[in-house]
C-alpha cells in the first residue's frame, strides 16, 4: 500500500475533525493542571492545517511540500505552547520522506519516528517527565518495532496507538518536570498529561485515515 500526498491531507482533515471533537476534554484535561486552553491550541492549528492544505495543488503536491506547508500553517496559527512542537515535528517528517512523491509502509513509519524525535528535540523533554512526549515516544518506538517483525502498516499504526494510550495513562503517576504544569509539583499527581492525551487523538486519526 502506498501513500500519496493526497491521502496525508485526509490524514490531516481526519486529525482536524478528531481534534474538534476532543477539544473540550483535553481543555479540562488542561484546567487542572495548566491554563485550560490544550484543546483550544490543538483544534486551532490542525484547523489551520486542513486550511491551508485545501489549497494545495495536490496532483503536483509531493509529501514534503504538503508537510512544510502543515507546519507553517499551525506555528501560525498557534505561536505558543505546542505550536513550535508540531510545526518542528511536520519539518522533521517533511525532511524524513524528501524526494519521495509515495510512501511505503516504511516512509510512514519513518514519518512517525520524525515527528516525535522532533518533538522531543524542541521540547528538549524524555520520557518520564509528563509531556507528550511520553505518547509520542513509544508510539514511535512501537511502530518501529512493529514494521520490524514484518507487521503491515495498519497493525503498526495500531501498535503506535496502543502504546500511545498506555504512555499517556502511565502520565498519571509522574510529576510534571517540564512547562506550566511543573510549577505544581506533586499537585501534578494523579492527573493525564493534556499534551499526551492530545498526542493520542493525533495518532490515532493517523491510524484511521492512513490504515
Amino acid at each position: 500500500m502506498t501513500i500519496a500526498a493526497f491521502d496525508l491531507k485526509r490524514m490531516f482533515d481526519a486529525i482536524a475533525v478528531a481534534m474538534e471533537a476532543d477539544r473540550d476534554r483535553l481543555c479540562q484535561l488542561d484546567g487542572i493542571i495548566g491554563d485550560a486552553d490544550h484543546g483550544i491550541a490543538m483544534a486551532l492549528g490542525f484547523n489551520a492545517v486542513r486550511d491551508a492544505l485545501a489549497s494545495l495543488d495536490l496532483t503536483a503536491a509531493e509529501p514534503t511540500a504538503l508537510l512544510n506547508t502543515a507546519a507553517k500553517s499551525f506555528l501560525n496559527a498557534v505561536g505558543a505552547s505546542c505550536g513550535p512542537l508540531y510545526a518542528t515535528a511536520f519539518m522533521r517528517a517533511a525532511a524524513a520522506v524528501k524526494g519521495k512523491v509515495t510512501l511505503a509502509d516504511a516512509d510512514v513509519v519513518a514519518l512517525l519516528q520524525a515527528i516525535a524525535q522532533g518533538i522531543k528535540d524542541r521540547g528538549k523533554a524524555e520520557t518520564g517527565e509528563k509531556t507528550m512526549v511520553d505518547a509520542w515516544q513509544p508510539a514511535a518506538e512501537a511502530a518501529g518495532a512493529s514494521h520490524a517483525a514484518g507487521k503491515n502498516l495498519a497493525e503498526s499504526l495500531q501498535a503506535a496507538f496502543a502504546a500511545a494510550e498506555r504512555g499517556a495513562e502511565s502520565t498519571k503517576d509522574m510529576i510534571a518536570a517540564k512547562g506550566r504544569s511543573s510549577r505544581l509539583g506533586e499537585r501534578s499527581l494523579g492527573h493525564i498529561d493534556p499534551g499526551a492525551a492530545s498526542a493520542v487523538t493525533v495518532i490515532g486519526a493517523m491510524r484511521d485515515s492512513l490504515a
